[in-house]
């Protein structure tokens, strides 16, 4: 692909149905890149980081995540919860339009109502939709429009992290009207209310998003928002290409940070190589995602509960950290729970003890003689961190070899339970450690749940049930810190770092900002 698409001093596109073309300044023009391309600006298959980044720019949903993980309203201007936890009642704004469509009529559009969102569940929850949403649906048990401003939503069993889970890009409203003759239309031009609409579509060369001049949001002075006319992002599949294009201007930010140019952008402490400072700035924000070493804990090479603590206690995660990623993330000092999350401790995890790791070994090999050399399984991306970690036991006197498997193998057989040990990692598709825990629940075991340790604790368990009809946040939270513990205390798990987001940002950028669960907000974004 050339560069041709990013050096334009302006763009040229069309609007709405008009022929006549308009001239947008290129300081009012986000640009940026995603190098494993969209799949789709369908709702509901908002399932990938790209697709989810495009979704939140075109969509809104009832609720939505601010960057402190708390529920702030979107469409439902209100709601009100039963004194069981089992009905919700939201009271929808009346002034959210849907973007110009032809097929709304002479008008162009209309207001949003309650039946849209019957309809919109309708079709997220329909096996034929062919989403990969309709997970978030499983405890609903019915949902209707009162009115035309009141939704209500029944669930099957009281669920404190309903909100957060129907925040997701998933649950987005969407319009009827341009189904009518199923969803061809809607895939050539999808609608939906958010602050930017959609223009242009090239398959892997690039997409155009428009402002949307229907948008409900004001800034505190009374403007309309967004501030910015455009969204021009591109695919660029080398991660190279895009550092390059970054420093050359033609980007306006980069959201991942590649091996192949992590030592020419960063300083060895982690902070940006002064001479991109009067071109670029850094943005480091936690990011609600776990990257842990897991046993498989059934089986005959289920690795020994002595050995699993050892590990835990023989890794000096600090030193990962600071030597081998340069400071991009948080040495897991608790549990599974991650840094910005109710529940999470450091008193849930193991600290660096060597000594006390090599005790454990030692009263290992009292009891069961020599040690069989564990296996560790990970993707070449992690090869370095895997091969650190096993020298260091080797030290202690607790053999690893380091197995490399592709991508597609790792996915597999973590679901199939062919590796005794190996790299995983976690995130977050919702703000509450429920979304953690669950992967330790003993009716989640893998291949059907994401219980890959198949890790099983009857305490853990009615731990776990309880907190699903607890309401009080500060209670919940104190339920989730005690199944953290509990789970570690048994170490199927080696958590290794909470992740954190690093983004590099063109100076002329203000505005920008990131939440934990990294969703792409630009509504108050600008350019100087």
């Amino acid at each position: 692909m050339t560069t041709k698409y990013f050096i334009y001093i302006t763009l040229f596109i069309s609007l709405f149905s008009c022929s006549k073309k308009i001239e947008i300044d290129e300081k009012k023009v986000f640009k940026l890149n995603r190098y494993d391309n969209i799949s789709s600006l369908d709702p509901i298959n908002a399932r990938t980081q790209a697709n989810n980044w495009a979704c939140n720019l075109i969509y809104n949903s009832l609720v939505k995540i601010d960057n402190n993980l708390e529920i702030k309203p979107d469409i439902a201007k209100s709601w009100k919860i039963s004194t069981d936890g089992k009905t919700y009642t939201f009271n929808l704004r009346k002034d959210i339009y849907f973007q110009k469509h032809i097929a709304f009529g002479k008008d162009s559009t209309r207001t949003v109502n309650a039946n849209d969102f019957t309809f919109s569940f309708d079709r997220l929850k329909d096996p034929k939709s062919g989403g990969s949403g309709g997970w978030i649906m499983n405890n609903i048990s019915s949902y209707k429009a009162i009115n035309d401003s009141i939704f209500e939503i029944k669930l099957k069993e009281a669920y404190p992290a309903f909100l957060g889970l129907i925040s997701m890009k998933y649950a987005s409203v969407v319009p009827k009207e341009l189904f009518k003759n199923g969803n061809e239309e809607f895939l050539k031009h999808p609608i939906g209310t958010g602050p930017f609409q959609f223009k242009i579509w090239e398959d892997n060369v690039k997409i155009v998003f428009r402002k949307n001049p229907l948008y409900f949001e004001f800034d505190n002075k009374g403007n309309r928002l967004p501030y910015l006319e455009a969204v021009n992002i591109t695919f660029l599949p080398e991660k190279n290409s895009e550092f390059l294009e970054l420093i050359k201007g033609n980007l306006d930010m980069m959201a991942d940070l590649d091996p192949s140019y992590k030592d020419e952008i960063l300083t060895p402490l982690g902070e940006l190589n002064p001479k991109y400072s009067k071109k670029l700035t850094i943005l480091k924000a936690p990011y609600l995602s776990t990257v842990y070493l897991c046993f498989y804990l059934d089986g005959e090479n289920s690795v020994n509960l002595k050995l699993r603590q050892a590990l835990n206690y023989g890794v000096d995660k600090e030193k990962i950290i600071k030597y081998m990623m340069k400071g991009q993330a948080f040495a897991a000092d608790g549990g599974f729970i991650p840094k910005g999350l109710p529940g999470y401790s450091s008193k849930s995890g193991y600290s660096f003890n060597p000594e006390k790791a090599r005790e454990l070994i030692n009263s290992y090999m009292k009891e069961k003689g020599k040690i069989k050399p564990i296996e560790l399984t990970t993707v070449q991306e992690y090869v370095a961190i895997c091969e650190y970690i096993a020298a260091e036991m080797a030290k202690l006197g607790l053999p690893i070899k380091v197995n490399v498997v592709p991508g597609p193998t790792m996915l597999e057989g973590k679901a199939t339970g062919k590796f005794m040990l190996f790299r995983a990692n976690w995130g977050a598709d919702y703000p509450d450690a429920e979304n953690f825990l669950s992967l330790y629940y003993s009716k989640n075991f893998a291949p059907e749940g994401p219980n890959y340790s198949h890790y099983k604790s009857t305490e853990f368990d009615q731990l776990y049930e309880k907190s699903f009809l607890i309401n009080n946040p500060e209670l919940r939270a104190k339920n989730y810190e005690q199944m953290d513990a509990l789970m570690m205390k048994q170490a199927p798990i080696l958590p290794l770092f909470y992740d954190q987001s690093t983004l590099f940002i063109n100076r002329q950028v203000k505005n920008f900002s990131i939440n934990p669960i990294k969703l792409l907000d630009l509504t108050r974004v600008y350019k100087e």
